[in-house]
């Protein structure tokens, strides 16, 4: 039997994402633009195409009019084909009146959606995760040890690992004991073997990463009989199946990051500017999936580049751009500077026309003006950033909401579709 009808997906579109704010605002973590030109619910999307699973629900809530509108315009597959990305939208039924309550709750109330679409496994990921993985070796690892369920771990150092749900297994790979967020002097107790090249980094720490295949009837009889008020996975259902199931950890020892909060998110994207980046865009066999727009090439004029990313589409006559990432669609004028920012980019080009009728009323056009200069910043989609405008962010700064923008461990955010003046200085 093909890995696609042995086992289906279920992607989690993630809660309010309030660390994540303001790109949170008026949309959800999934549909967070990453990369100049993907979304983030493309990464484990495209996971799963690329490990030959081509079935798949996305759990969604929140925010996900944008989320919904990118996965109806993006995965279209044959018609002779069985393969699907279907939304699953939290719904009132009359049986249950409530959202989702946590990601086990999210599940069970969408396993009569799911049921009807024969397997032997379902494979649960979360949306708002960076990483490349081949789903089928460890699909492959679960049926060689037995397993009833297994969970994708990464080994982490001591820095990282009070943030994680931290395990411990036997020689065979089985899990024998787990602990959510251990206080730091709890930590020599769970040093793992993690092999020798993990060790020499410092990487003692088994790390639960979100990603579990459940055998499909045990999943079902969990959600439903033995554990059915639980409503999370990571902190109730599998702590609490380790004693009586089969539960093995999948050691990963790639590239993995979750996106948690404004300073993750800006550091991941400003890390695939580097030579060789821990996140390879440039894989023929690990292809990104996305929209296609049918856009043209960017057009550079007069500008001296330094380690950046530029998505199609864009028109840029800066005078230096380093360390960036540049979105679909953007426009930046003469003589600005753009360091180790992210441009989200434009949702849609102005004639020359509108150009002049916003010069006319005195509004900036859509992009970044002339003469401005804008370090450890993130733009988001459709903003207007006048001529002189000095943006620069950093650790000098007090974290704070305000009206056009926020400022997040240092970084300045800038709201989608604000309008920032000429002379503008943060």
């Amino acid at each position: 039997m093909s890995i696609s009808k042995e086992i289906l997906t279920v992607i989690l579109g993630g809660g309010a994402g309030s660390r994540l704010y303001p790109l949170t605002a008026s949309r959800s973590k999934p549909a967070v633009p990453i990369a100049g030109k993907y979304r983030l619910v493309d990464i484990p999307i495209s996971n799963c195409i690329n490990s030959g699973i081509n079935r798949m629900f996305v759990l969604t809530q929140f925010n996900s009019a944008s989320l919904n509108r990118h996965i109806k315009n993006t995965y279209h597959f044959s018609a002779f084909s069985a393969a699907f990305v279907d939304i699953l939208a939290a719904e009132q039924t009359p049986d249950n009146p409530t959202w989702y309550q946590g990601t086990a709750d999210a599940v069970r109330q969408s396993l009569r959606h799911i049921s009807p679409f024969a397997s032997d496994y379902v494979l649960i990921l979360s949306g708002d995760q960076l990483y490349q993985m081949d789903f089928h070796d460890m699909l492959e690892n679960h049926k060689r040890s037995g397993a009833d369920i297994s969970i994708a771990t990464i080994p982490v150092g001591d820095r990282e690992a009070p943030e994680f749900g931290i395990l411990k297994s036997d020689q065979e790979g089985f899990i024998t004991s787990f602990i959510e967020k251990p206080a730091k002097e709890l930590l020599p107790d769970w040093v793992s073997d993690t092999g020798d090249a993990m060790r020499a980094k410092g990487r003692n720490y088994l790390a639960s990463m979100g990603i579990y295949i459940f055998n499909r009837k045990l999943l079902f009889d969990l959600l439903q009989d033995d554990f059915a008020n639980a409503t999370d996975f990571g902190k109730e259902i599998i702590p609490d199946s380790i004693e009586s199931r089969r539960v093995v950890s999948y050691q990963y020892e790639g590239y993995w990051t979750d996106i948690g909060n404004i300073y993750s998110f800006f550091e991941a994207n400003l890390n695939l500017t580097d030579e060789l980046p821990d996140f390879n865009l440039f894989d023929n066999t690990n292809t990104i999936y996305t929209r296609a727009r049918m856009l043209p090439p960017a057009k550079i004029s007069g500008t001296t580049l330094e380690r950046t990313v530029i998505a199609e589409g864009s028109i840029i006559n800066a005078s230096r751009i380093e360390n960036s990432v540049i979105g679909i669609r953007s426009r930046i004028g003469h003589g600005s500077t753009i360091v180790s920012s992210y441009l989200m980019g434009c949702d849609y080009y102005e004639t020359l026309e509108d150009i002049q009728s916003d010069k006319f009323s005195g509004l900036p056009a859509l992009g970044v003006g002339n003469r401005c200069y804008i370090k450890n910043t993130i733009i988001d989609k459709n903003c207007r950033i006048g001529d002189d405008v000095r943006i620069n962010g950093g650790a000098h700064l007090e974290n704070g909401d305000h009206t056009l923008y926020t400022i997040k461990d240092g970084v300045i955010v800038i709201k989608k579709g604000a309008v920032l003046p000429n002379g503008f200085v943060i």
